[in-house]
C-alpha cells in the first residue's frame, strides 16, 4: 500500500489528468505531471510538474525516482522502455497501453476473449484497401491503427468509389464495417491487485461527429439487457491484462447483442458523471486502486444522472448553466475555445 503524503506520477497533462489529480489530492497524495506541453492543465493543480518529450529518457528518470506509483491519463502515452522508471511501478501495466494502441491488435485480443467487434481488415494501402472493401462491404470507417481519438484520424467510407479518390495516410490503417446499432454504451470497471473488481453503472453514450456529447444513467431498459454480456467481456479483459486501476470498453448495442468498439486503459469521458453521480467516483477508484487501498462503492448517489460536454464556445454559457441549483459544473482551464476541443462539462443530478 502506498500511503497518503506520497507522490503519485502522472503521464499526460490533459483533463482527465487534471481531475486524477483533484481525486488524489483529496486522499492526502500529492501529484507530478510529465507532459511536453508546457501549458498542461493538469499541471495547474499539482505540485510539481515536469515539461519534457516523451522519448526523453533521463527527464523519465528523474520524475519515476520522486513518485510512489506512475499512471497515465490517455492511452496515446508511448510505453517507457524498461528499466527507464526503474523500482516505480507504471500502473495499468505498460501491456494495457500496448495492446489499447494498435486498433488491429486490440480486435484481435478481444476477439480471442469471445468478444465480438465490427468487422475489421488491416490497410497498408489502396490495392489492401479495395480488398478490405470488397470483403467487408460499404460503407464502413477507415481509420488509422495509431493516435486517433474523438473521430481524429478517420474517413467514412460510403461506396468503393469513395475509397478511389482517397490520399491515404502513411500509416497503417484499419477498415471496419459499419455496425446496425441503436445505442451505444461504456462499461467502466476498476480492478485492485488483488484481482477486485467493481463496476459503475454503464451510461447511454451519444455522441456527435465522433465527439461524446452526452453520457446518461440509469440507461434505458433495451441497452441494459446488454451490460451484463458486456461486463463479462471487459472482466475477462481486465483479468487478461492483469489490470490495475479503471478501464473502460465501449459497446454499440445491436439486435445479436453488444458489439465491442475500442478499449480505454484508462478514466474515461463517459464516467465523468461520477464524480457527483456515484458513491465513489472513477478517478477516486483510479488512485485507491493504483495505490493499493480498498475500493470504494460503486453504485449510484442519485436517482438519474445526465452528463454533457461543454465543446467549444459552449463552456462560455457557465452563468446560464450555473443558474439551475442541480447542475454541477466542471471547466477545464482550457485557454482557446476551439471548435471540437472539450473545455468542460455539466452534470446533472435527479434526486426526487
Amino acid at each position: 500500500m502506498i500511503p497518503p503524503g506520497e507522490t503519485i506520477g502522472i503521464l499526460g497533462g490533459g483533463q482527465l489528468g487534471r481531475m486524477i489529480a483533484i481525486a488524489a489530492a483529496q486522499l492526502g497524495y500529492r501529484c507530478h505531471i510529465f507532459a511536453p506541453e508546457a501549458d498542461s492543465i493538469a499541471a495547474d493543480v499539482c505540485a510539481q510538474f515536469t515539461c519534457a518529450a516523451y522519448d526523453d529518457h533521463a527527464a523519465l528518470a528523474r520524475f519515476a525516482a520522486e513518485c510512489a506509483v506512475v499512471t497515465y491519463e490517455f492511452e496515446n502515452v508511448p510505453v517507457p522502455p524498461g528499466g527507464i522508471l526503474g523500482a516505480t511501478p507504471l500502473l495499468p501495466h505498460p501491456r494495457a497501453l500496448e495492446t489499447a494502441q494498435d486498433r488491429l491488435s486490440e480486435k484481435h485480443f478481444v476477439t480471442k476473449l469471445g468478444g465480438t467487434p465490427a468487422p475489421f481488415a488491416p490497410v497498408d494501402d489502396a490495392a489492401s484497401l479495395a480488398e478490405a472493401i470488397a470483403a467487408i462491404g460499404a460503407p464502413g470507417i477507415l481509420k488509422t491503427r495509431r493516435d486517433g481519438y474523438d473521430g481524429k484520424g478517420q474517413w467514412r467510407i460510403r461506396t468503393p468509389q469513395d475509397a478511389e479518390t482517397l490520399d491515404l495516410p502513411a500509416t497503417p490503417l484499419i477498415y471496419e464495417g459499419f455496425v446496425t446499432f441503436f445505442a451505444e454504451f461504456s462499461v467502466i470497471l476498476c480492478r485492485t491487485a488483488k484481482g477486485d473488481i467493481r463496476f459503475f453503472d454503464s451510461a447511454h453514450n451519444v455522441h456527435d461527429d465522433g465527439i461524446l456529447a452526452t453520457s446518461t444513467v440509469p440507461a434505458p431498459a433495451p441497452l441494459l439487457d446488454h451490460v451484463p454480456a458486456a461486463r463479462a467481456l471487459a472482466g475477462k479483459v481486465a483479468e487478461a491484462l492483469d489490470y490495475v486501476g479503471v478501464l473502460t470498453l465501449e459497446f454499440f448495442a445491436t439486435k445479436d447483442g453488444p458489439v465491442f468498439n475500442e478499449m480505454a486503459p484508462r478514466v474515461h469521458n463517459s464516467g465523468h458523471w461520477t464524480i457527483e453521480g456515484a458513491v465513489t467516483s472513477q478517478f477516486e477508484n483510479h488512485v485507491r486502486a493504483i495505490c493499493g487501498l480498498p475500493l470504494g462503492d460503486t453504485g449510484l448517489a442519485a436517482k438519474g444522472v445526465a452528463m454533457r460536454n461543454l465543446i467549444g464556445d459552449e463552456a462560455h454559457d457557465w452563468p446560464a448553466i450555473l443558474s439551475d441549483p442541480a447542475n454541477h459544473l466542471h471547466l477545464y482551464g482550457k485557454a482557446a475555445a476551439l471548435p471540437g476541443r472539450k473545455m468542460g462539462h455539466v452534470t446533472r443530478l435527479t434526486l426526487g
